[in-house]
């Protein structure tokens, strides 16, 4: 099974372990936004539940995936009306996410 279809899945199933376990430990993503990195600890389980939670992904599709890299797009609406088209590329490390980093377009309503 590609990592790809492991994410899905786990992000499907509200599963945090299982989506963390597609993560390195030296995972690290870059906010398109603020520039700010996040890692593996500097987020809770209890957050990233929440994100998985109350992000309503749609049109999720995986563009690329090789043993490099994995590019996927989609759509977010959030409770608070938001909504945004994604661009989410990350190299890959030993088969894991290692470095993403995502590019955020606000989609009106």
């Amino acid at each position: 099974m590609a990592l790809y279809e492991k994410m899905l899945e786990a992000w499907n199933n509200r599963d945090v372990e299982a989506y963390w376990a597609c993560l390195h430990d030296e995972w690290e993503m870059t906010w398109h936004s603020t520039g700010k990195v996040t890692n593996k600890t500097s987020m809770s389980a209890e957050q990233m539940k929440m994100i998985m939670e109350n992000a309503d992904i749609k049109d999720r599709r995986c563009i690329y995936e090789n043993d490099e890299i994995l590019v996927q797009h989609m759509r977010a609406d959030y409770p608070n009306g938001t909504k945004d088209a994604t661009m989410h590329v990350s190299l890959k490390k030993d088969g894991l996410l290692w470095r993403s980093e995502t590019g955020v377009t606000a989609v009106k309503p």
